[in-house]
């Protein structure tokens, strides 16, 4: 095969690829070549793949509708369940009734946090929702996030300590969505802290990021687990009997992943440190 001949194929077969990438290929006159053989091969690659992508885009829209559907359905008797149990709480109850009260208002509590990460989810994976990233303070964040955990903190002895490195750090971020993304992260240091340790929330600040870190002195995560904590309803094996449903750092990482940042993870024996990287 001469180069001229060669040079033609080569730019068939790129033109092929510009083709495929913007949906427009289509086969030339069919001959019993080499080159035309790939073509036949090429198309009904490229036929099957987009069936694929199209069932797949199918799946996703069904499991939304249905996770949307059972919110919907759900909502009012979940809603009239945990109303009812609170206003029993308020009349005088024998220990028993109340002990059995209890149990009735942590579940539905339970069920009621899982339907609405399941909505959230289901809404970030969609597609749904936009993100509205804006400069904001990042100090100002920890101390919103800080703030709406401290009674968790405080009912498992755990003191929460708040450092400014970065004092005066701005990002771009949505600020409702990226509390609940660290809150998340917090909620998960103070669940699995020893009683009456400490929690440092640190904010830092560099050229093109600013955040937060989030430290705890837990058990730590093992090596072989870090790769899959941000999977969904994943539950490590030291915390398996711990409560949780395992949606929080899932939905973490999607809430800031999906405004430009990342999260960094870093583990040992005397601990975690969770690092949230904000673009600035």
């Amino acid at each position: 095969m001469n180069k001229r001949v060669r040079r033609k194929e080569y730019e068939r077969i790129n033109r092929m690829l510009d083709e495929a990438v913007a949906g427009v290929f289509e086969e030339s006159d069919y001959n019993e070549s080499e080159l035309s053989k790939l073509e036949v091969k090429w198309k009904r690659y490229l036929a099957s793949s987009g069936l694929s992508v199209k069932k797949q885009e199918e799946e996703r829209q069904n499991i939304q509708e249905l996770v949307t559907d059972i919110s919907h359905q759900t909502k009012t008797p979940l809603s009239n369940i945990l109303l009812y149990g609170q206003l029993l709480s308020e009349k005088n109850l024998d220990k028993e009734s109340r002990e059995l009260l209890n149990q009735i208002l942590y579940y539905s509590g339970k069920l009621d946090f899982l339907i609405q990460s399941l909505v959230k989810t289901s809404r970030l994976e969609a597609g749904t929702f936009q993100f509205a990233p804006k400069k904001n303070s990042v100090c100002h964040l920890a101390k919103l996030v800080a703030a709406a955990k401290e009674e968790q903190a405080k009912a498992r002895n755990i003191r929460l300590d708040l450092e400014m490195d970065g004092d005066g750090a701005a990002a771009l971020f949505d600020s409702k969505w990226t509390q609940e993304a660290v809150g998340n992260i917090l909620d998960n240091a103070i669940k699995y802290s020893p009683e009456n340790t400490s929690v440092t929330i640190r904010v830092f600040s560099y050229e093109m990021f600013a955040g937060i870190e989030i430290r705890d002195h837990g058990a730590g995560i093992p090596e072989e687990e870090i790769p899959h904590i941000f999977a969904r309803f994943y539950r490590g094996k030291n915390v398996a009997g711990e409560d949780g449903v395992g949606v929080g750092l899932f939905l973490a990482r999607q809430i800031v992943e999906g405004q430009g940042g990342y999260i960094k993870v870093l583990s040992n024996a005397g601990g975690s440190r969770f690092q949230v990287f904000l673009p600035r």
